[in-house]
């Protein structure tokens, strides 16, 4: 048999169509074990149970003790209860509701006007699920223009306001934290209120919460009289959050088909909730994700879009598979040091990137491309006789794809019809369950994330630090020798101290021979 028959012959025994929703996934070029399936049936059966026992309101996430229910965002009839239903729904009537009252002009800005762009202050799981769909759905002419500040970086909120100007005064700012504790959300909240204020307007008038009820936040807008405040639930994590209030009020303000979006991921659901493993795609994901790295993410996930609109979907899967499944712990307290390493451009893009490494360099990856049927609304035209930009985009995935597999490197083709809000949902939704699926067959808790706060603490114990160096500044010149061992601090932490503050303008720095002979003092 040729190679080309050979390959259409796996072809087609590996391929896997879900024609009513205009998606395929092709994992053929990935070179897994026949017996793979047998081999993992008691993972497999673990799995789909784990997911069954979630989707029912179990204890998904032990350390805290809480429900993971972002699947019941789209189909409310899953909640455990009848409570969690009506709340979900009424959820989300409320935010389309807003919405439809800003576009209205039922809801204005203080001046009377009608609103004109919406700023996001959030981070994580609370700014990337809102930027990719901004980036992949919103209109060429949104309905309220969208900024965020997704970072604790001054220099980024500058840009932004400065990109804003004068219309910060029909700008409504939508502040998204939990717990209302976390440090860069609440710091560009003080960041948003100082802008408005520079102008003479009053934030508190152009200002919606969404947080947990009781937080810090919440008592916050509260208290500062803010327009409206809308929940989040402990049991949605940020990084699922997308299609609770987090996401759902940005995208309908600017004009986002939000129910489109929720049907998708429940199309999806449905189908990956049912179908045997074999046309399972979100079980078929995790299945190569565990044979490419063997069960312990010894290969990378290289994910490649041939779409613009979905450029930002490997940043938003970084976080979604990176923090779900990078674990030093399983489930039974063993060190497994588990992950899957996450990274992407878009196509073609990447031709002229990395695609030189991927086939040449080290084969320590699988690739994930992601091909979209639709080109473009409206006819095409011609750039050489017979072929258009479309087809061209098409001929370098495929080339791509060709030249990873003639090179030993696998890779897995998703296919949607088009870039939509009900395909973009149903992506979502299918790396959703492919991570609780993998989470299952490897043994660890997607739904935690104990490597982020020790990383909240360090970043606490240097601010600490920090206060205490810059008290023990003087008129007179000191060494970071001097002043660590004043503190009993380690005098690496405090040479890096006083560097940020003479980088500021708080202290005054002379160079020595050495980092241990700087001279520090107040300037």
């Amino acid at each position: 048999m040729s190679t080309s028959s050979s390959s259409w012959s796996r072809f087609q025994k590996h391929f896997v169509r879900y024609s009513d929703l205009g998606f395929s996934i092709d994992i053929s070029r990935m070179a897994f074990a026949d017996d793979l399936f047998q081999q993992q049936a008691a993972g497999i059966a673990r799995a789909l149970k784990d997911m069954k026992d979630l989707e029912a309101g179990g204890i998904a996430n032990p350390d805290e003790q809480r429900m993971v229910g972002h699947y019941w965002l789209r189909n409310a009839d899953l909640a455990p209860t009848a409570e969690l239903k009506k709340e979900i729904t009424e959820t989300l009537d409320a935010t389309l509701q807003f919405a439809a009252d800003v576009h209205a002009g039922k809801i204005v800005a203080a001046n009377g006007k009608k609103f004109t762009r919406v700023l996001v202050v959030g981070i994580g799981g609370s700014a990337l699920g809102p930027q990719l769909v901004a980036d992949a759905l919103a209109p060429a002419r949104p309905l309220l223009a969208i900024d965020f500040f997704d970072n604790t970086d001054p220099d980024g909120m500058d840009r932004v306001v400065a990109r804003i100007g004068a219309e910060l005064a029909t700008t409504v700012t939508l502040v998204i934290s939990k717990s209302g504790g976390t440090k860069e959300t609440r710091n560009g909240m003080l960041e948003a209120e100082a802008a408005y204020k520079a102008q003479g307007l009053d934030f508190a008038k152009h200002a919606v919460a969404v947080t947990g009820l009781g937080s810090e936040l919440d008592k916050h807008a509260v208290a500062q009289g803010w327009m409206t405040r809308f929940p989040m639930w402990d049991w949605v994590g940020g990084r699922t959050s997308v299609m609770s209030a987090v996401g759902t009020i940005a995208a309908a303000l600017q004009g986002v088909d939000v129910r489109g979006f929720l049907a998708g991921a429940a199309a999806m659901d449905a189908k990956t909730r049912s179908l045997p493993a074999e046309q399972n795609a979100a079980m078929l994901l995790a299945l190569m994700w565990f044979s490419a790295g063997k069960g312990r993410g010894a290969k990378d996930m290289v994910v490649l879009p041939y779409k613009d609109r979905l450029v930002l979907f490997s940043k938003y899967l970084q976080q979604l598979v990176m923090e779900s499944l990078g674990k030093e712990h399983d489930l039974n307290g063993k060190v497994v040091n588990q992950g899957i390493a996450v990274y992407g451009n878009k196509g073609s893009t990447d031709q002229h990137a990395y695609v030189q490494q991927l086939r040449d360099g080290v084969n320590n990856f699988f690739a994930t491309f992601i091909e979209v049927g639709k080109s473009r609304s409206g006819t095409s035209m011609e750039v050489d006789p017979g072929f258009t930009s479309g087809d061209y985009l098409q001929g370098f995935l495929r080339g791509t794809r060709k030249a990873l597999a003639e090179s030993g490197r696998e890779s897995i083709t998703l296919h949607i019809s088009e870039v939509d809000a009900f395909h973009l949902g149903l992506l979502v939704g299918l790396f959703e369950r492919a991570v609780s699926f993998y989470a299952s067959l490897v043994n660890v808790n997607a739904y935690h994330q104990p490597g982020v706060e020790a990383g909240k603490k360090a970043a606490g114990d240097f601010l600490k630090l920090l206060g205490q160096v810059r008290g023990a500044l003087s008129a007179s010149g000191q060494t970071a020798e001097t002043i660590a061992a004043a503190l009993g601090a380690d005098a690496e932490d405090v040479f890096h101290c006083l560097n940020h503050l003479a980088a500021n303008g708080v202290a005054k720095l002379t160079l020595g021979s050495s980092p241990a002979h700087d001279q520090y003092l107040l300037a």
